[in-house]
C-alpha cells in the first residue's frame, strides 16, 4: 500500500489525502479516487467528500500492490497491510491454516506467498494470530513479525469479535447469553458436556437483527474462543446455523455455512492506535432474511 493511515478526526477524504500526500497533484489524487485506488478499511471509495471518521483507515493501492494481490485466489482480499500485521477477508471454503490433507491450499499459505511476491524461496512470512473454521468467511488477522503475534494473542480476549450468522428458527429471547461447557476432545465434533475434566466454560452473547420465514439473523459476540463454540451454542438453542449438517441444520440453500466474521476493533501491536474493521454480510446470506 502507498502508507496505510489510521484516522484520528474527522476529515474529507480528499482533503486528507492532499494532507498525507503533500507531494502529489491535486489532479492525481483525483485520480485515486475515479480508478478506485484509494480504500477505506478495505474498501474502495470514489468519492472525494466522503466524510472519514476516526478509526477509519486509508490506504493507496500501487500498481505493485496490485500485482502481489493477482497472486491471491478468487475471495481471498486484504483489508489492511502493514509492517506488522495483515488484515484479510476469508472466503468460506478455505482452510486457515494446513492439515494433514492440505498444504497448499490455506490462507497461511497464500499470504506467504503473497509476502513474498510469488518468490518461494523468499524470507518474509506471517503468523496467524487466530482461526476462523474453513466453512466461516469474513475478516481474519495475520502478524507480520512474531513480536505483533505475541502481543496480539496476548491481548487476543480484549479484541471485540462480532459475527453474524442466519440461523434455522427463533432464538428463545431477543437477546441473551448462551453458556455451557464445551468438550474439545473430539476429532470431528464438538459437544456442551456437564462440567468436567475435559470441559471448558464457553460463553455466547447473541442479539437477533431480524426473523423471517422461519429464519433468523443474529449477531453474536464469543466472549470465549472454543472451538465451533458458536456453532454449537446455537445447535444446543435449537437454532442451528442454516447449512451447518454437522450440527443438526436441516437446510442449506445457501450451499454453506451462514456465518460471517463481520467485525474486529483491537489496538495496533505497535503504535497501540485502535483498529477498527468491518465486513457486511455476505450477499448470499443476506437474502436468507
Amino acid at each position: 500500500m502507498h502508507g496505510t493511515h489510521i484516522i484520528e478526526q474527522q476529515a474529507e477524504l480528499l482533503a486528507f489525502l492532499g494532507a498525507t500526500h503533500p507531494e502529489i497533484k491535486r489532479s492525481k489524487l483525483q485520480k485515486w479516487l475515479k480508478h478506485g485506488s484509494v480504500l477505506v478499511n478495505g474498501q474502495p471509495v470514489t468519492q472525494f467528500n466522503h466524510r472519514l471518521q476516526p478509526g477509519d483507515t486509508v490506504a493507496v493501492r500501487t500498481r505493485q500492490n496490485i500485482r502481489k494481490e493477482q497472486l491471491l485466489p478468487r475471495g481471498l482480499q486484504i483489508v489492511f497491510d502493514d509492517s506488522h500485521l495483515i488484515i484479510i477477508e476469508k472466503p468460506a471454503g478455505l482452510l486457515s491454516i494446513s492439515t494433514s490433507r492440505e498444504r497448499e491450499n490455506t490462507a497461511y499459505a497464500h499470504l506467504t506467498n503473497y509476502v513474498r511476491s510469488g518468490i518461494p524461496r523468499g524470507r518474509e512470512r506471517v503468523w496467524i494470530v487466530h482461526r476462523l473454521d474453513r466453512e466461516t468467511s469474513g475478516l481474519m488477522v495475520f502478524a507480520r513479525t512474531e513480536a505483533a503475534k505475541r502481543t496480539l494473542q496476548s491481548n487476543w480476549q480484549a479484541t471485540e469479535k462480532r459475527y453474524l450468522a442466519v440461523v434455522e428458527g427463533r432464538l428463545p429471547q431477543p437477546e441473551g447469553v448462551l453458556e455451557s461447557h464445551l468438550d474439545e476432545t473430539g476429532r470431528y465434533q464438538v459437544h456442551s458436556r456437564p462440567a468436567g475434566e475435559n470441559t471448558r466454560p464457553a460463553l455466547t452473547h447473541y442479539r437477533v437483527l431480524r426473523s423471517h420465514r422461519g429464519r433468523s439473523l443474529v449477531e453474536l459476540n464469543p466472549l470465549t474462543g472454543r472451538r465451533n463454540q458458536i456453532r454449537v451454542h446455537l445447535a444446543d438453542a435449537g437454532c442451528p446455523i442454516v447449512g451447518d449438517q454437522k450440527y443438526g441444520a436441516a437446510s442449506n440453500p445457501a450451499r454453506r455455512l451462514a456465518l460471517h466474521a463481520t467485525r474486529l476493533s483491537f489496538l495496533h501491536p505497535d503504535s497501540g492506535e485502535r483498529l477498527h474493521f468491518e465486513s457486511p454480510l455476505p450477499h448470499q446470506l443476506a437474502t436468507l432474511v
